[in-house]
């Protein structure tokens, strides 16, 4: 029960910490401010609720959006594990924004709450205090799924709620909340809040959309199948592996989308979709059907994809449905969507050819990435994920490696999250100590040198709360992706070169155990590192290259 000791009024602070409570939060993630004293007391009095800080509130963010990643793992048909993260007003708030941003662009149910100035300072009342901005609310509308405001105590269970649904409902996404800093103080008149049920609404598809796809699936002679995000979210992970192994086609996922598939499954093609073998390999099937995914940038080998049959896109957000291609557009659920086309199509023998034809696809990419001399690459990934404990998670940056582990990482029983929705940097390290919280076991992250400054002083949270982080972090120097970039297209490099610290002795500064490793003992110091409870850094001196994609001038 929230609530201070005998004669201590509920405050307003209270209602939010019991509604969370109520709504089935056990975790929070919080870095005060002078607006937010209210919620901080408030969870200073409610010890069954669990407080995780940091040190910056874009790590914050970051730290939510990996632990109802790691929850989502655990538990894809369970309740939807809504994150509850608390900020102050203005510039703490601010400071969430690429964080929720890639939260959205991945579908990650956050819940961001902010405190506000006074009631009498928002919609053009009174000037001039602390934090303050013209129209706080207004900066979140383009990157959140929803926002919203409570304006009195008596307003906050109800708006909580709503928020809660919205980001529990598919598509997922984070939501953000405000409530001003005198509501957060004043007493609340309301009796305590224990219980508060949401309605969450699954969008199952119109009966006669699937009937049409089901027609053009049942005619395709080479249907193919692109999992994309959205069927990991949706926990349909069986109904896909049911639906294709009924059709025998063809598998490929998309980066947000590893582990949507068996990766050594007959049908599965895997993920290389920067490589035009994959990129043909779809275009040349006689009907293509999309699940969870927009075919954008990433997922369509930069634009360049594009179909020589018939398309069936299924998503649970409507307003990607032919955003990118014509399509027969389905809007719903993904696991709704796939238990009624399992039940709706015929099963085929299996004859082999699909298997042959994936069989095809993966050797020539496997012949054509070989041509590159990428030996050193290809162990990492290798000695990496053998390093592992069984279902070890893991959080990779924005870095070369990261880069090699959208197309090549076998996510098989080791769950794997990247920045690649919004693409920003310093995501791994803070996502991490999020999904750490969540976790029974050790949790991987990797970053280059350049992308593990972001979040350099969230080693401190790692070791205040004593989170069971590995930290394998590549120095190559600088920003090692960039540097390819600009040399790739101007013949050289700007601005890519770096000034770093001693990792290792850096580490060592906050009571972090640290090694610095080599490409020859990295396996033995990462699974020393993994073996061991509480934080630790493993420091990977390593100039890696990404391997060149196979373009249409060179199939």
């Amino acid at each position: 029960m929230s609530g201070g000791a005998a004669g201590t009024p509920r405050i307003g602070g209270d209602l939010v910490v019991e509604t969370l409570r109520a709504l089935g939060a056990e975790t929070v993630f919080g870095l005060p401010g002078q607006h937010a004293l209210g919620l901080f007391e408030a969870l200073r009095r409610a010890p069954d609720l669990r407080l995780i800080g940091a040190r910056v509130e874009n790590n914050l963010a970051f730290a939510a959006d990996g632990h109802a990643r790691a929850r989502l793992d655990a538990e894809p048909n369970g309740p939807v594990p809504v994150t509850p993260m608390i900020v102050s007003t203005g510039p703490g708030a601010l400071l969430t924004l690429a964080s929720l941003q890639e939260a959205r662009a991945s579908s990650v149910p956050v819940m961001g709450i902010s405190s506000q100035v006074p009631v009498a300072g928002l919609g053009g009342g009174r000037h001039g205090y602390l934090h303050e901005l013209p129209d706080q609310r207004a900066s979140f509308r383009g990157v959140v799924k929803s926002t919203h405001v409570a304006r009195t105590a008596s307003q906050i269970p109800a708006v909580l709620r709503q928020a809660w649904t919205s980001a529990a409902s598919p598509p997922f996404g984070p939501v953000w909340v405000e409530i001003p800093q005198d509501v957060l103080l004043a007493p609340a008149t309301l009796p305590p809040i224990t219980s508060a049920e949401v309605d969450v609404v699954r969008p199952a598809p119109l009966p006669d959309l699937v009937a049409e796809a089901a027609r053009l699936l049942s005619a395709a002679e080479n249907p193919v199948i692109l999992a994309g995000g959205g069927v990991v979210r949706a926990g349909a992970r069986g109904q896909l592996r049911e639906l294709a192994e009924a059709l025998r086609a063809p598998v490929l996922s998309t980066f947000g989308g590893k582990g949507a598939f068996g990766w050594e499954h007959p049908l599965s093609g895997q993920s290389w979709l920067e490589d035009w073998h994959s990129t043909e390999f779809m275009a040349d099937a006689d009907v293509l059907l999309v699940l969870g995914s927009g075919l954008g940038e990433l997922s369509s080998n930069y634009h360049r994809f594009t179909p020589r049959g018939r398309l069936i896109q299924i998503d649970a957000d409507h307003g990607v449905l032919e955003s990118n291609h014509a399509a027969v557009g389905i809007h719903a659920d993904l696991a709704l969507a796939l238990d009624a086309l399992v039940a709706a199509v015929p099963r085929r023998d299996a004859d082999g050819r699909a298997e042959a034809a994936v069989a095809g696809l993966r050797g020539r990419i496997r012949e054509r990435i070989g041509t590159q001399r990428l030996d050193t690459e290809q162990r990492l990934l290798a000695d990496i994920r053998a390093a592992l404990p069984p279902g070890t998670p893991s959080f990779w940056d924005m870095t070369i490696l990261g880069y090699w582990a959208w197309s090549a990482w076998n996510p098989d029983g080791a769950p794997i999250h990247t920045a690649q929705g919004a693409g920003g940097l310093g995501y791994g390290l803070p996502a991490a100590l999020g999904a750490a919280a969540a976790a029974e076991g050790p949790v991987l992250a990797v970053s280059g040198d350049g992308g593990a400054m972001y979040g350099i002083a969230e080693l401190a949270t790692a070791a205040q709360h004593g989170l069971d982080v590995t930290w394998l972090v590549v120095d190559d120097g600088g920003y090692g992706i960039l540097r390819e970039y600009l040399t790739g297209t101007f013949g050289h490099t700007h601005a890519t070169e770096l000034a770093r610290p001693d990792f290792a002795a850096l580490a060592g500064a906050f009571a972090v155990p640290a090694v610095v490793s080599s490409v020859d003992s990295l396996t033995d110091d990462l699974g020393a590192a993994l073996r061991t409870p509480g934080p630790s850094v493993v420091v990977l001196p390593a100039v890696l290259r990404m391997f060149e994609p196979t373009h249409l001038e060179d199939a």
